[in-house]
């Protein structure tokens, strides 16, 4: 019998477009429709320290801690993330925020996953910034976070769960 028979693949409409998605951001008490953003990913990384065992000659590697740090690039529309510089320019005072992150296609059966990164400061931006030869003002901006949740995620494809 040939090995691939009963071999599940992915539906193709299951892929999720890439654009399909909705980005807000929450400070101050204030809940934004980060529509002018163009693309966010959000890293998660497990730090570890290697460690020493008894009769190995290798190490062996220990988780201890994780980070979170991601970045954007959107459209140079909103001075939101500017206000946030000019405050701790003023005061001293990093300005917290939350991102809530929603990819939904509504052609695929994986449904909606919404992500929450929580605590995110940023790392630094553009204060002002034009482009003769340009088309459109982008912005980049590095951030971290400090935690995260995931209320909404994503079913389980047919074929999957064996």
């Amino acid at each position: 019998m040939d090995g691939y028979t009963n071999n599940i693949t992915m539906h193709a409409k299951d892929a999720l477009h890439a654009s399909l998605a909705e980005c807000y951001v929450t400070t101050d008490g204030n809940r934004y429709n980060f529509m002018q953003a163009k693309n966010l990913e959000a890293n998660f990384e497990i730090e570890k320290t290697q460690i020493g065992i008894l009769g190995r000659t290798g190490k062996a590697n220990r988780s201890v801690n994780w980070k979170g740090s991601g970045s954007a690039t959107f459209y140079m529309n909103t001075s939101i993330f500017r206000e946030m510089m000019l405050a701790y320019k003023k005061t001293g005072k990093i300005i917290y925020f939350d991102i809530a992150i929603t990819n939904y296609d509504p052609n695929s059966a994986a449904g909606r996953q919404t992500v929450i990164l929580k605590d995110c400061t940023i790392d630094g931006g553009i204060l002002a910034k034009f482009d003769a030869d340009g088309e459109f003002l982008e912005e980049d901006m590095d951030f971290t976070f400090e935690d995260f949740e995931i209320p909404e995620k994503f079913a389980l494809l047919e074929g999957m769960l064996n």
